[in-house]
Parts: C-alpha cells; structure tokens; sequence
C-alpha cells in the first residue's frame, strides 16, 4: 500500500510539473509569436514610411508658380499641396503627382516648375504625416483615401475634366497612383521605380523571411493585380540599376498593365529617374501625356 501510494505521489508529482512547464512553453511561444508579429511590422512601418514634417509655424514658401492649397481626406485629414498653373494655354493635362516614402513637396518643387514650363497644371501634395499634412501615416487605407481627395480637388476646385487628368506616381507613390486609378476616371497613369506588390519587395529587401509568412504584414500595396482593372494609357519607368526598387519589379508592372502601355528603361538613371535621366526623360513624359490624352479624345476646356 505504502509502495503505492508513492507511485501516485511520484507520478502525480512530476504530471503537475510537466504541466507547468508545458504552460510555460505555450506561454512563451504565444509572447514570442505576438512580439514577432509587432517586431515585423515596426520594420515594415520603417520601410514603408519616412515622413519628413515641416514646421507649420514657418512654413515654406511655394516655389515661383505656384500657390500653397489644402483640402480634406475622406476621414477629415487636411493634407497640403502646391498647384502650379501651367505657363501656356490652354493647359494639355493636369498631372497629379504622389511622391515616394521619403520627403515632402519641397523635394520636388522644381519637378512641378519643370513640368509647367511645358504646359502642364501640376498638383504636388503630401500624404498625412507627410510635409504640412495632417494626421499620421501609418496604413495604405489612408494613403489611398490622401489620392483619392487630390483627384477630387482637382476636379471640383480646378475643374479639372477627369480625361485629361494624370496620375504619376513615384516608388511607393506608384502604389496609390495605381489604386486611385482603378476607383476613379482620369486620362493616363505613370509609374516611375515602382513594384508589384509588397510580398514580392519584401522577398528581395529581406530574402530571410519566408515568403508564406508575409500575411503578417500590414500592408499588401498590390500594384500589378490592381492593374489589371486600369484600362488608360500607362508608361512605366524604371532606372537599371536600382538598388532601393529592382528594375525587375518595373517589367513586372508592365506585363500586368493591359494595352495601350509602354516600358522606358533608363540606364544608370536609378531609383529616381526623373531626378537623373535629363531633359530626354522629360521630352518623352510630354510626348506620353498628350497622345495619351488625344488619344482619348480631350480636346475641349470648361
């Protein structure tokens, strides 16, 4: 009996340890699973986001040509842009321009001079989070809302015709470019270093990481299916080599883009081709636009 009774004492004795240390185990692979996860997308958050603000209390003063404007998300964000009127009449295009993960409209005022030098109205704006813009940049969502109101205020305070409206999109810019365009009418779109999605960047940016996992991810920025359902006229740009987006993502993004559509491969241009490729770069975006929105038939202004 006494031989028994401490079989059960042993046995029930070293059951309840394995159950702590079995809880234990489970425990630390839940709080190991959960800081995973955070951890993975406070990397992708640093890759997908680097707002630069401005001072709201000294603000920039809009390059020559341009004129400071603001308008509402669909959340009630106000986000800031310059609006430059083309310098001859009438205007071939209006050209919304979405800018990379990096900066803010004072990197690229001189792209807005540049483009309407050669008879463009151009919109240059800052996601939230970004420049002057309010509210915080965290999820594609957002961002895709941001494009959306750019267009709208093109459209119903400059009286912009859709048709004669470009999207031009730049790195992470090309993924929202892409999506507005699949929501709303506008007359081209143009995707300078972008990528087909953010699985497919990730697999290169950090190749350690199996791709089965990249669910996990908050933003899925999937450019190439989306292009599918965008049925303009599409350039697609890309410097070779580019070390921040492979060149290879740019012809992903043209065979998914359907007709009418065109590759430009710029060598030794890199990631921002319209920083570097020169004035030959700029004699072929206006030869696009305006037979992209001829071709559409636009040749009236209200």
């Amino acid at each position: 009996i006494n031989s028994t009774r401490w079989f059960i004492s042993f046995v029930s004795y070293h059951l309840k340890r394995l159950t702590h240390i079995s809880a234990f185990l489970v425990g630390a692979l839940v709080l190991g699973s959960v800081a995973f996860v955070f951890g993975l997308r406070w990397v992708e958050s640093l890759m997908t986001f680097r707002p630069a603000l401005l001072d709201a209390k000294h603000p920039p003063q809009p390059p020559s040509g341009a004129e400071d404007v603001w308008f509402t998300s669909a959340d009630g964000t106000h986000l800031h842009g310059w609006y430059f009127n083309a310098q001859s009449w009438p205007p071939a295009a209006t050209i919304i321009y979405f800018h990379g993960n990096g900066g803010n409209v004072t990197n690229v005022g001189w792209w807005g001079q540049s483009l309407a030098r050669r008879g463009f109205n151009v919109l240059l704006f800052d996601y939230r989070g970004y420049g002057l813009s309010g509210g915080t940049a965290a999820n594609e969502a957002d961002l895709y809302n941001d494009g959306k109101a750019a267009l709208s205020f093109v459209v119903n305070e400059k009286y912009a015709w859709p048709n004669q409206i470009v999207l031009y999109g730049q790195s992470l810019g090309t993924t929202v470019a892409t999506d507005v365009a699949t929501h709303c009418g506008c007359g081209a779109l143009i995707l300078e270093s972008g990528f087909s999605s953010a699985s497919s960047l990730a697999s290169r940016r950090l190749p350690l990481l199996p791709r089965w996992l990249h669910f996990l991810g908050r933003n899925r920025l999937e450019s190439a299916r989306k292009l599918k359902n965008v049925n303009v006229p599409v350039l697609i740009t890309h410097g070779d080599p580019d070390l921040t987006i492979p060149t290879d993502e740019g012809r992903a993004l043209f065979a998914a883009a359907n007709e009418p559509k065109k590759l430009l491969i710029f060598p030794g241009a890199g990631h921002s081709v319209f920083s570097s490729a020169g004035p030959a770069y700029l004699d072929q975006l206006e030869q696009f636009i305006r037979g992209a929105v001829v071709s559409r038939g636009v040749t009236e202004q209200r």
